[in-house]
């Protein structure tokens, strides 16, 4: 049975070579502009979850799964011609709505400074 750190580094390469595939070799539009966000390789090596997520916020979350979905074929054959592995784990996409949250509590804390009294008692 791999190490939980075997699987994290078989995480992290899946994840910096995706990241090249994606900016070097995918023709498909609906694939540009998405952040590889995190990998989690189950531990028998048999499954690879993606993490997807994208700046650009016309472009609705199911829409980008689905089109790496449709991609997966080729994604898989194109890591596992990078990752010299006995058997290439499946890959299963997820939407990651960490950035969004994150730019959320940012937006928030943000309101709540501009509204907090500074030390002197007048808002800052």
């Amino acid at each position: 049975m791999p190490t939980p750190a075997r699987a994290r580094r078989l995480a992290d390469r899946i994840r910096e070579e995706l990241a090249e595939i994606l900016r070097r070799e995918a023709a498909d539009p609906r694939l540009a502009l998405v952040t590889v966000t995190d990998v989690v390789v189950d531990r028998e090596f048999s499954q690879a979850t993606i993490y997807l997520s994208t700046a650009d916020p016309a472009r609705p979350p199911e829409e980008v799964v689905q089109a790496f979905g449709r991609a997966g074929g080729f994604l898989r054959r194109e890591l596992a011609a990078r990752i010299q592995l006995r058997s290439f784990p499946r890959l299963r996409f997820r939407w990651d709505p960490s950035p969004e949250r994150g730019a959320r509590i940012e937006d928030l804390l943000a309101g709540l400074r501009r509204k907090t009294p500074g030390p002197s008692g007048d808002k800052s």
